[in-house]
């Protein structure tokens, strides 16, 4: 089993004009960097906390159905379950009905219960799962913490631009901000 990004957020956890009055900035000559800074530091927050900020859609692809009909989801939280197939031999796809299953959006990790579990014809990725995970679509939706874990790494990366070689983990500061939101591997 394993994860794809299908379309990522239609926008960022912390809005270009936020994070600029944080960052005290009052022209428009970085607005590029601190875009690009903002995407960034939303990917380390999320990959942190193992949870997607702003709603995306991602496609889950399974190679057989897991013993007892439940898959437990690598993303949340989870928005919806936008749609389950399974592929034939020939890689024609039959789309399963929301009855065919339920979802525990609720559960950490969030989970799919099976009803029925056509088997896939394909050796490898017969099914695939769409799904749309985050806190919401727009960046009020995200936990006012994890917006502020966004905007401290932001802060930290644009003042010290050049200064610190090689990858860095998330400061303690937001760490500390991010710990409450993480949840454990599955």
């Amino acid at each position: 089993m394993f994860p794809i990004l299908v379309d990522g957020p239609a926008v960022e956890p912390v809005p270009l004009a936020e994070m600029k009055a944080y960052l005290r900035v009052d022209d428009d000559a970085e607005d590029g960097l601190i875009g690009g800074l903002v995407k960034a530091a939303r990917l380390m927050v999320e990959a942190s906390a193992r949870r997607i900020l702003v709603a995306q859609r991602w496609r889950l692809m399974l190679h057989r159905w897991p013993q007892g009909g439940a898959v437990l989801l690598p993303v949340s939280p989870l928005l919806a379950v936008e749609g389950v197939r399974v592929y034939d031999a020939s890689g024609v796809s039959e789309s399963l009905s929301p009855g065919d299953y339920e979802s525990d959006a609720l559960g950490d990790p969030p989970r799919i219960l099976f009803r029925r579990m056509p088997q896939p014809g394909k050796v490898h990725n017969g099914i695939a799962i769409d799904l749309r995970v985050g806190y919401g679509e727009t960046p009020d939706d995200v936990p006012a913490t994890l917006r502020l874990a966004v905007k401290i790494l932001v802060a930290r990366w644009f003042e010290s631009r050049g200064d610190v070689a090689g990858p860095q983990a998330l400061p303690p500061e937001a760490l500390a901000l991010v710990a409450p939101f993480r949840r454990a591997r599955i």
